[in-house]
């Protein structure tokens, strides 16, 4: 990943950018954002295919808690989530990719992608370290944003 944050000459920027870990990252995220959207229908399967494939009016619920704790972790990801997407194209727009927002676009990821699988095992105060960790990655990436 070294390559991605390599000095560019100037009229290259916008590939620079491109290259970048933090915009590496903001597509894996995505892939992550579908993948809990599509694990957590899945566990939701008991309350039926006709159901599921309804408007969902009724706004019935699982009674999964697996099904229960994947949507409070997807959700738990829509609350960062703007903020990572924000972070990661001001850094690509205003050139300041690399070093401490790179780490931080990693730890970010890193963190959600365990979060979800930790909050879907159930286990307490990990889910809330690894929560934890993944604003101190949202940090890094606006104190070199902001620096």
């Amino acid at each position: 990943m070294a390559e991605r944050n390599a000095p560019r000459e100037r009229g290259n920027d916008m590939e620079a950018a491109s290259a970048s870990t933090e915009i590496w990252v903001l597509g894996w995220s995505a892939a992550l954002l579908v993948l809990q959207v599509i694990v957590q229908a899945t566990a939701s399967g008991d309350l039926g295919p006709k159901y599921l494939f309804s408007p969902r009016d009724e706004g019935l619920k699982s009674k999964s808690i697996v099904a229960g704790r994947l949507e409070r972790a997807l959700n738990n990801l829509l609350e960062t989530y703007p903020a990572f997407i924000a972070l990661a194209l001001a850094l690509a727009l205003t050139g300041k990719t690399g070093g401490i927002a790179a780490t931080g676009a990693m730890i970010w990821l890193i963190a959600r992608v365990l979060y979800v699988i930790i909050y879907a095992a159930g286990t307490p105060v990990v889910r809330t370290i690894i929560w934890f960790a993944s604003i101190i990655g949202l940090a890094m990436m606006f104190i070199r944003l902001m620096g």
